[in-house]
């Protein structure tokens, strides 16, 4: 096959204060494909490094043609860097990993395979590894069973940003424009043919995880907000409890007058402040979780942009 006739398809890698690393993460992906048959572009998007990742990325696009950089103005996060990525493919298929060597891009050739059986996405699931911490286990399992019981959109357990998608299904994440994003949810709820594909995630080549505990939290906040209204419902709940609660109080009252054992009814102050603690409790909760939601609407109407790009370079730029 010509490389006219090639399909083509995009690498999407977003890279955040990787230096030291892209070069040889680079290597080990072009060794990965550079025997398949296929025509491969890599759009690197630097996330508003601060260390030495934008110098190498500019080596990189002067000793590969096929290497495009796209840089940030800022640390936008990891989902605004994917979109960034997709947003600025044009090719047939798009696959989106890391570039600190957790996704192995030896499987790339595998995703293709079922991008040729008529697989619009190709997920990655990340197999069970006994390196992750019971901590790490015990929060990703518990947060995947909370989101998919409140969610009507179902997503992978497991599920990384590492997958493989047709055009039609990147044209039609592409449409979804929300500001907060999470991309795992998003490619499910689009609901074109997916298969699932196991893979065991690799140590880091090098660094550390950008990821920290408050972003995870920012993260699965995000993808409880945009999925769900559970939260508001978990209010209502709460409310009907209280009012069937108020009912007994009253039928439970009702019975010492029709007995005629009022004498018996003696003012409670500490039944009554646990009650008032209760609903004041509840009450702050219910416009906790209504002010959530309230802040994300304020934050989709401005329409602010996902990200911002500082500078293009490579390819055909």
């Amino acid at each position: 096959m010509s490389p006219r006739n090639k399909l083509k398809v995009d690498l999407v890698i977003p890279v955040f204060n990787e230096a030291g690393i892209v070069a040889q993460m680079h290597a080990r992906i072009r060794a990965a494909i550079d025997s398949l048959p296929y025509a491969f572009t890599f759009i690197y998007v630097d996330d508003g490094s601060s260390d030495a990742t934008a110098e190498e990325l500019s080596a990189l696009a002067k000793s590969d043609q096929r290497v495009r950089v796209i840089s940030l103005s800022r640390n936008f996060g990891h989902q605004a860097a994917l979109t960034a990525g997709l947003d600025a493919s044009r090719g047939d298929v798009v696959i989106s990993l890391d570039a600190d060597g957790q996704h192995p891009p030896e499987m790339i050739g595998q995703m293709l395979d079922l991008c040729a059986q008529g697989y619009d996405i190709v997920q990655g699931q990340r197999a069970d590894d006994a390196r992750l911490g019971r901590f790490k286990k015990w929060t990703s399992g518990g947060f995947y069973k909370i989101l998919n019981a409140v969610s009507g959109t179902r997503v992978l357990p497991g599920a990384a940003d590492f997958r493989a998608m047709s055009r039609r299904s990147v044209d039609a994440l592409k449409a979804m424009p929300e500001y907060h994003r999470f991309l795992r949810g998003m490619v499910s709820w689009i609901g074109f043919k997916t298969a699932i594909l196991p893979y065991h995630q690799e140590g880091r080549v090098g660094g550390t995880s950008k990821y920290s505990l408050g972003k995870m939290f920012r993260l699965a906040m995000d993808a409880l907000f945009s999925f769900s209204l559970a939260p508001l419902y978990v209010g209502l709940s709460l409310g009907g409890i209280l009012l069937l609660l108020a009912l007994a109080e009253m039928i439970y009252v009702l019975s010492f007058w029709v007995t005629g054992r009022t004498s018996n009814l003696a003012p409670g102050w500490s039944s009554l402040m646990f009650v008032i603690l209760i609903i004041g409790g509840m009450l702050m909760v219910l416009l906790g979780f209504i002010g959530v939601y309230v802040g994300y609407i304020f934050q989709e109407v401005k329409r602010r942009p996902v990200y911002l790009i500082k500078e293009k370079t490579g390819g055909d730029e």
